[in-house]
C-alpha cells in the first residue's frame, strides 16, 4: 500500500484515445477450416480466431506481411469478448485485430491490463448485438489514462512499476494453475490404481446386480424457483458438482411435488446424456438428509455399497471405457440403462459385506484428501488460487482507477 501511495499520489493523468497511442494490425484472411488444416502441435505460430479457437502453425502458412512479431494486445471481437497479450509470433484471422506500441510513453502491457480491467464495458457493447461483436472505433476511440504526461520518463517508470506488480500477482496464479495440473495427473493416477484392486480380495459385478436405476421426470427451467422442492438437472451433475454432495444446486415449484420422481439419500444420480462421452454417466453421490428430484435425463441408481465409493469408482478410466462402449453417440451423446447395467465395477471382500463396507470406507477417506486438495473451494490449492486471483483484482483497481474527468465518454 506504501508503494502505491508512493507511486501514484498526486500524479497527473491525461486521458488518450487507443488508437492514438497504438498501431493497429489487421488480421490474415484464414478460414476455420484452413486453420484445422494447417494446425501443428508444437509449431511456433499461433493463430488466434473468434472465441477461444486458436492454432499452431509453421511460419510459410501465413503471408509474412500478416505475422506480428511485437509484444501485442489481441482484441478478441466476437463471440466471448476479451482481451489476451501475447509477445510471441502470431496473426489472427481478419475479423479481428490487435494493438502494439512504437511510442516510448505507452507500455503496451500497461495498456492490455487497463483494457482487461474495463473489458466488461466492450462485452456491454457486444452484448447490444444479435451476435455478441464490438467495432473497430470501440477500441480505437476508447480513452486510457496516461500517467505523468510530461515527464516520459516519470510516467514510463510508474507504468512500468504497475505492470510489475500485477505480473507478480499473474504469475503466482499460473504457477498454483501449474501445480493444480499437476496434482490432477497424480490424482487421477493414484486414483485409478487404487480403485483397480489388483491385489485382494475382490469381485467385480455388473451394475445391475447389486442395484436399481430409477429414471427421473421431466422439469424446465421454467419451474425453477428460490424456494421449492430440491432438484437435480442431468447439466449440472458434469458443470456444478463434484465426486459427492449435500446440497442440491436448484429448486423447482412445490406444485409438481407428485409428479416428480426422487433420488434417496445414498443414491448416486447418473447423467444420461451429455455433449461428450466423458459428460454421458457423469455421477455424484447424493448424501444430503432428504429426497432431491432428479431431471428425466438422469438416473438415481440405489445400491446398498459406499455412494462416494461408487462415485469415485465412475470417475476412472477403466470405467469410463467401458462406458464408451455403451453410449449411443450422435448430436446428443445417450446412455441407457440396458448399457449402464452391464458396466461392472470392483467390490472388495464381496462375501463379508461388514469387511467390504470397511474397505470401501478406507479407499474413500484416502481419496477425499486428494479430492479436497485439488477441487475444494474452502481449502487446498483451489483455495490458495482464488485469493490470488481476488488480491490480483484489487491491486489492479487500485493501481488503475484512475479518476475520469466528466467531459471524457467513451
Amino acid at each position: 500500500m506504501d508503494v502505491m501511495k508512493k507511486l501514484l499520489n498526486g500524479v497527473e493523468v491525461k486521458w488518450e484515445a487507443l488508437g492514438s497511442l497504438l498501431v493497429r494490425t489487421k488480421g490474415t484472411k484464414i478460414t476455420a477450416g484452413e486453420m484445422k488444416k494447417l494446425h501443428k502441435a508444437g509449431a511456433p505460430l499461433k493463430v488466434f480466431a473468434g472465441g477461444r479457437t486458436i492454432a499452431f502453425v509453421d511460419f510459410e502458412d501465413i503471408p509474412e506481411k500478416d505475422i506480428n512479431n511485437e509484444p501485442s494486445i489481441v482484441v478478441k471481437s466476437r463471440g466471448n469478448i476479451e482481451f489476451e497479450y501475447y509477445d510471441k509470433p502470431f496473426s489472427h484471422k481478419n475479423e479481428m485485430w490487435s494493438y502494439h506500441s512504437n511510442r516510448e510513453e505507452i507500455n503496451i502491457k500497461y495498456a492490455y491490463y487497463f483494457l482487461k480491467l474495463n473489458e466488461p464495458h466492450f462485452q456491454n457493447i457486444g452484448n447490444k448485438m444479435q451476435m455478441p461483436q464490438i467495432a473497430t472505433p470501440d477500441t480505437d476511440k476508447y480513452q486510457i489514462p496516461i500517467p505523468c504526461p510530461e515527464d516520459p520518463k516519470k510516467s514510463r517508470e510508474i507504468q512500468a512499476e504497475i505492470v510489475r506488480i500485477l505480473d507478480t500477482f499473474t504469475s503466482y496464479t499460473v504457477e498454483l494453475n501449474a501445480e493444480l495440473t499437476s496434482r490432477k495427473i497424480q490424482y487421477n493416477y493414484y486414483r485409478d490404481k487404487l480403485l483397480s484392486f489388483d491385489d485382494g480380495e475382490v469381485e467385480w459385478k455388473a451394475l445391475g446386480e447389486i442395484g436399481e436405476f430409477i429414471r427421473g421426470k421431466r422439469f424446465t427451467k421454467a419451474d425453477y424457483v428460490e424456494d421449492g422442492i430440491s432438484a437435480i438437472h442431468y447439466g449440472e451433475i458434469y458443470t456444478q458438482y463434484g465426486v459427492w454432495t449435500t446440497h442440491a444446486a436448484s429448486k423447482v415449484r412445490p406444485s409438481l411435488a407428485n409428479s416428480l420422481r426422487y433420488a434417496e439419500p445414498g443414491d448416486v444420480v447418473i447423467a444420461s446424456v451429455g455433449e461428450t462421452v466423458e459428460d454421458v454417466g457423469k455421477a455424484v453421490a447424493w448424501i444430503g438428509n432428504e429426497n432431491v428430484a432428479i431431471h428425466d435425463d438422469s438416473y438415481a441408481f440405489r445400491h446398498s455399497i459406499n455412494p462416494k465409493f461408487l462415485s469415485y469408482m465412475m470417475q476412472t478410466a477403466t470405467f469410463i471405457n467401458e462406458k464408451a462402449k455403451h453410449v449411443s453417440q450422435g448430436k446428443i451423446n445417450r446412455l441407457l440403462i440396458d448399457g449402464i447395467a452391464k458396466i461392472r465395477i470392483p467390490i472388495p471382500y464381496p462375501s463379508d459385506n461388514e469387511k467390504s463396507l470397511a474397505e470401501q470406507a478406507r479407499v474413500v477417506a484416502i481419496l477425499d484428501k486428494f479430492n479436497d486438495l485439488i477441487y475444494s473451494a474452502s481449502e487446498g490449492l483451489p483455495r490458495e488460487i482464488s485469493l490470488r486471483q481476488m488480491q490480483y483484482k484489487y491491486y489492479r483497481e487500485r493501481l488503475l482507477g484512475f479518476s475520469r474527468p466528466r467531459k471524457v465518454t467513451n
